[in-house]
């Protein structure tokens, strides 16, 4: 999977035990693909909407035993039968990327939780799924950094998303702190931008600190990877932060410098 689609994380790293690098690829390559499916390019919905109808179709294959021939599913298929990983957290990744085809608001944090809860989470409980063992408290860990890393990729991404017509700040927290579409259009920084975009900042920080704890549980090196993806999800939140959250002309991204910094703090398990 082409390293150059999740910019600011570390995937299936050096980091990572050298067993569990192309797993870890699999299950990546499958969840870029069918985003890709649903979010690049210029088809029409309705051919989104068929291209994960046909990722549901290959996972009924799998899930009958027989074998396909489709590149993505062919390293996928002895992944999840070797490991056991749950098939319907699968079909939840296409759920959520079908979903943006259909959907592009969102009226409240719950109904954005819940998207993340199939578009992000799945990833982190696979890869827990990989190491044959997980609590709920890894569990829970695990999805509140995923959740965050979803948060953190919309907050960063707020002018991209506007050009393809989807808006994931929750509708009432922008009817509660006054901002509208007509100002996201604009890219208008006023205090009401920089209330309602401090609170959603604050709020994934906190999510995202409460799941770190899950980098000091994970053994060697998987956990030195969590620890510099927390990091990094960290140090986007705070680049947002410095740029007044001017998303729209300066939008958040990782350089060698933040790297260093990246590292040092993953060394020194410090979170800003």
């Amino acid at each position: 999977m082409p390293v150059e689609h999740y910019e600011n994380f570390p995937v299936a790293s050096f980091l990572l035990p050298k067993a569990l690098r192309s797993p870890i690829e699999a299950i990546y390559r499958f969840a870029r693909a069918a985003d890709d499916i649903a979010d690049e390019g210029e088809a029409l919905p309705e051919e989104r909407l068929a291209g994960l109808a046909r990722f549901q179709a290959e996972l009924d294959l799998l899930q009958r035993g027989e074998a396909s021939d489709h590149p993505v599913f062919m390293p996928l298929a002895p992944v999840i039968t070797r490991h056991q990983l749950p098939v319907p957290l699968f079909r939840d990744l296409l759920d959520a990327f079908a979903q943006d085809v259909r959907k592009k608001r969102y009226a409240n944090y719950a109904e954005l939780l819940d998207y993340c809860r199939r578009s992000a989470n799945p990833v982190g409980r696979l890869v827990l799924g990989l190491l044959g063992e997980a609590n709920d408290t890894w569990l829970k860990e695990s999805d509140a950094i995923c959740t965050a890393l979803q948060l953190i990729n919309f907050w960063q991404d707020v002018a991209l998303d506007w050009q393809k017509g989807r808006v994931y700040l929750p509708q009432d927290e922008m009817e509660r702190f006054g901002v509208t579409e007509a100002d996201i259009a604009a890219g208008r920084q006023n205090e009401a931008w920089r209330g309602l975009m401090r609170f959603q900042v604050e709020r994934a920080r906190a999510l995202m600190e409460s799941g770190a704890p899950l980098a000091r549980r994970l053994p060697g090196r998987l956990g030195w990877e969590i620890r510099f993806t927390v990091q990094g999800g960290l140090r986007i939140l705070e680049k947002i932060t410095e740029a007044g959250y001017d998303v729209f002309n300066r939008r958040p991204t990782l350089n060698g410098r933040d790297w260093l910094i990246i590292a040092a703090r993953a060394l020194l398990g410090k979170s800003t």
